[in-house]
This record gives structure tokens, sequence and C-alpha cells, in this order.
């Protein structure tokens, strides 16, 4: 569905209208349509500043070369704008030091282009040495979060990356992923790379799923249907999965992604067993598990009626659960593999009348970041996806006030598409993603709920 408020400021006629009485006027962000590509930020200009003592900038400068970008030290006097800019403020130790981060941004911020990139990396908190260092590595968080909402009406994006002194050799997917055109819709996020999970064999920047095999759930439609295109994009067999009555648009979407189709009620007690023996006898077991599949039966707990409490957790909760602990008791799941969990921000903030939709995806939250140590053995990583305000059928059924009041609660003053939620979700399912896992990031502009 296109936006109102972009179709109101592009038309001659209403558009001195909507700039006189105030109406916001939305950046069209910028999204890529294909698959990875080896140099991604070739002719790009990257500016790459630090903190003193910082330990991150040569692992980014170098990373940034092998993407195709030639990164800058310093803003040269009268420089034309930058697409990108990455800052190391690992070095951040003290209150003192956050004074890099002013000293860094300050002269360059209105330098940044339309729909440009900030990555911060800071130090692991945990792992520091006293509490104020602790302290001080937390708060860059807040600058970090602070600054992509004064920059997200340009429709730049603004990440903060934690990073473990042991996990620099991790860098290179994060960064491409949270400094190129494929975060559009995720700003105001942190994520922690580590050193838990094992690197891959291989590490390919093009058709880096060529030889996975991948599961999505409720893939007929929505951000399913995005994720098996996204994925097979990237050369992974899909295996889609969704109920009997989605079956025509399921066949439709497998015969245009050359993909495999599976009815199934995704809450019934022989699913799990059913895929297992599918994937088994036919692929040999599974790379990617994505766990999409969702229900939402709204009511306020007062009005509530109980089967709607036990469908919801059933679908959103207990299936997940029954699918990973059959997969990885029957070895479907192979070393290496990737979970990745649709989570939502009511899991993250709550949400009126969805006590039992905000609890399912609550628990999601715990899930994945409780198996990420039991996983991390096998090279296996496990991550939440948490969509906001993304136009699906559903957003579309809304009254018109109340969408476009939502599609405007966040930094980007807009709504997202199914593919800014398939871009997370196959990022977080390439080999080049080793480092995240445990973690639930957030697709939603930087939402003013939950963000």
């Amino acid at each position: 569905m296109s936006d109102l408020l972009m179709r109101l400021n592009g038309n001659p006629l209403t558009g001195a209208i909507a700039r006189a009485i105030g109406l916001p006027n939305p950046v069209p962000l910028a999204r890529e349509a294909g698959p990875y590509e080896a140099l991604p930020f070739a002719g790009k200009r990257v500016l790459l500043c630090r903190t003193a003592g910082g330990y991150a900038a040569e692992a980014m400068a170098a990373a940034f070369v092998r993407a195709g970008a030639a990164a800058v030290a310093a803003p040269p006097a009268g420089a034309a704008p930058f697409d990108i800019v990455a800052m190391d403020a690992t070095g951040c130790v003290t209150p003192q030091d956050y004074r890099a981060l002013y000293d860094g941004f300050h002269p360059v911020v209105r330098q940044l282009v339309r729909n440009g990139r900030v990555l911060i990396l800071a130090a692991d908190p945990g792992a520091a040495a006293t509490p104020v260092a602790a302290a001080v590595a937390r708060g860059v968080e807040g600058f970090a979060r602070s600054l992509a909402k004064e920059t997200g009406a340009k429709g730049i994006t603004v990440n903060l990356g934690y990073v473990a002194r042991d996990a620099l050799d991790r860098l290179d997917g994060p960064l491409r992923f949270f400094c190129g055109a494929r975060t559009a819709y995720v700003t105001g996020q942190a994520f922690h790379l580590a050193a838990g999970v094992a690197a891959p064999a291989a590490m390919p920047w093009t058709q880096v799923l060529a030889g996975k095999v991948a599961l999505v759930t409720g893939a007929a439609r929505g951000i399913g249907l995005a994720v098996v295109e996204r994925l097979a994009q990237e050369g992974a067999t899909v295996v889609a999965l969704d109920v009997p009555g989605a079956a025509e648009e399921l066949h439709k979407a497998c015969e245009r992604f050359a993909a495999v189709p599976f009815l199934a009620d995704i809450a019934a007690p022989q699913t799990a067993e059913r895929l297992a023996a599918l994937l088994l006898d036919r692929f040999g077991g599974v790379d990617i598990v994505v766990h999409n599949a969702g229900i939402t039966r709204d009511r306020t707990l007062a009005n509530m009626q109980e089967h709607f409490w036990d469908l919801v957790m059933q679908v959103n909760l207990a299936a997940v659960i029954a699918i990973d602990q059959w997969f990885l008791r029957h070895g479907v799941l192979r070393d290496d593999g990737r979970i990745v969990c649709l989570s939502s921000v009511s899991g993250v903030a709550g949400n009126f009348g969805q006590t039992n939709y905000a609890t399912s995806k609550a628990a999601l939250i715990g899930y994945v970041a409780a198996q990420a140590p039991l996983l991390a053995p096998r090279g296996i990583c496990i991550n939440a996806v948490a969509p906001g305000f993304i136009d699906t059928p559903m957003t579309d059924a809304m009254p018109m006030v109340v969408r476009e009041i939502g599609r405007r609660l966040n930094a980007v003053k807009q709504s997202g598409q199914p593919r800014d939620v398939a871009e997370l979700v196959a990022f977080l399912g390439t080999p080049a993603a080793f480092g995240i896992s445990g973690a639930t990031i957030r697709v939603c502009g930087q939402g003013l709920i939950g963000a």
C-alpha cells in the first residue's frame, strides 16, 4: 500500500497545503531488490572516526576495504557528503572519553546523505574492568539511540554494536549489513558481537546460501512470503509451510521461487515429526529454520475467551519449541545451522488487548537468549527478530486514521515493508552472522513504543 503522506507531499496540488500545516514529509527509504553483492560499498564515501585507546578501528577499516570502500580517517576541509560514518567508541572508559563522540559526529552529522548509515562500536560492558568503564560503555547506547531519532527524518539509520576484543574477526557480516541499504528499517538498535560460536568453514559474499536448505513457516503471504523470496535469492532451497487454507497462495509462491510446499497446521501434534521426515528424506536435514507462523486473537484480558488464549500460546510458542526440540533431538538441524524466531515489538513493550500475543512473543525473546549458549558448541546461532509497524494485509485492514498514525510513530516517520524484515532474517541466516546469537533485533524504524 502506498504512503498517504508521500502522495500528498508529492502532489503539486496538495504538497503546499501539507507543508503549510506541518504534515511530515517522509524521505523514501532506499532499499535493495536483488541478492548480496561482493563489493556493496564500492563508490561509497566512508568516514571512520575513533576514540583514543579504541581497539576496533583497524578491523573496521579492513572490513570496509574488503567490502569495496576506502575508509577515510578524518573529514577533509570542504568534504563532499558521506554515505557512511563509522565510529570506534571502544575506547570510551571514562565520562571524559564521551567528548570523542561529540568531536567525531558534531562536524559531520549534517554531511550525511539521505539514507546514510551510521555504525558505532562500543566495548562489551560485561567485560569491562571497572563499574565505571561498564557504565560508560553502556552509555554509548543512549547516544546512538538519540542520534537515530535526530537523523531518522532523512532516512538515516544509526546502530550500535557491542564488540568483544576476541570477536573482531566477526565484523565483516554485521558491518556490511548495518552500513548497507538493507537496514532501511532497522535503526536505533544494539547488538552484541561475541566469540561464542566458531567460524564456519566457508563465508561467501555472493549466493551466500547456495547449497543450504531452509524451512519457513507461515510462508504464503506477508513477511513469510518475503522471507521465502529473500532466502531463495541467496541460493537457498526453501521448504515453505502454511495451513491448508492457504494452499492456493502457497503453491503460487512455491512455483515463483522454486520452493517446496508443505501444508500443515503447525500446532498439530504430528507436524514436527512430519516435517522432520520430509527434510531428512529429501534433503538429509535443514540448515536454516525461520519460525514466522503466528496468529493474533486480540481481546482485553477481562473479555478474552480461554480458547483464544490457548490457541495463541500453542501456535506462537509451543509449536516453535516442539519443532526445535524434535529437530535437535533427531539431528535434523545440521551443525552451523541458524534458527530465527519472529517475535514482535509487542513482546518488548506489551500492547493493549494483546496479553496473550505479547506473552508468547516475549517468551521467544527469552527462549533465544537461553538457547544460544546451549547451541553454540555445534556452531548454531539462534536469534529473534521483532517487527514493528509493517505494511501487511493485516495493517491494510486497519481504519485509515489508525493506520496513518501507526505509520508515523517511529524515527523515519513511515511504515516498514515485509522485505525489511526479510532482510534481517536473511542476514541472521547467513554464515557471516556467526558472531550474533541470543539477540533480539527490532525492525521498527525505531518505533516510539518498545524501541
